[in-house]
């Protein structure tokens, strides 16, 4: 029970710590806070997913998928949603500051996100009601991206929490149907890609010229 309560709990300390890297960091280097702050958050869920989860449970979750491929699709078309960002604006990442942050992000944060957010949360909650597991970790997963939009115009605004909270449900639905994270983490793989993460949080293209 002690350490279901300090995974169940260890959303909302990462929520705070992210608030706070935002506000702090934000006012000593500007829009590149968000260095900082993805670094932290990845150190937090690693932490969390192997003291926690540990390497049996990551190897659980990376088993083949079960079900059908038309899951696959689904995790595909989620995945090809922010294609018309990069399409717009992908002369954003002529800068090596620029793209290198950006390909790290794409490469790297697909799998730690994954593994806390859809594994190791819904392993600790796989007693309750499935949509009440799987709105849990959608619910704090969106809160959590809050924190971006506090010294960025182009992660900022509710109809990117909606986005973000759907895409939550779409990727917790297809752990819990194909019991792995194969497809999740490829479909949040190219949303990171797209969307041009690193571009997005110094603004480097307006909010609404997407």
């Amino acid at each position: 029970m002690t350490r279901q309560r300090i995974v169940l709990l260890s959303p909302f300390l990462i929520i705070v710590i992210n608030l706070l890297t935002a506000c702090f960091f934000g006012c000593v280097i500007g829009k590149w806070a968000f260095v900082p702050m993805i670094l932290i958050g990845w150190g937090l869920w690693s932490f969390f997913i192997l003291r926690f989860g540990g390497i049996n449970s990551i190897k659980k979750w990376l088993t083949r998928p079960e079900a059908s491929l038309g899951w696959g699709l689904l995790a595909l078309l989620i995945g090809l949603i922010p294609l018309p960002i990069f399409i717009l604006h992908s002369a954003s990442l002529k800068e090596w500051e620029v793209w290198f942050p950006w390909i790290v992000l794409a490469l790297i944060n697909p799998w730690i996100e994954e593994f806390y957010w859809r594994g190791l949360l819904s392993d600790y909650t796989k007693h309750w009601p499935i949509w009440v597991s799987i709105l849990f970790g959608s619910t704090l997963f969106a809160v959590n991206h809050i924190a971006f939009g506090i010294n960025s115009e182009v992660n900022r605004g509710v109809e990117l929490i909606i986005s973000t909270f759907i895409m939550g449900l779409v990727w917790a639905l297809l752990h819990h149907t194909t019991k792995s994270l194969r497809w999740a983490i490829f479909s949040h793989f190219l949303v990171d890609f797209f969307n041009l993460s690193a571009p997005a949080f110094l603004d480097l293209f307006e909010k609404g010229n997407w």
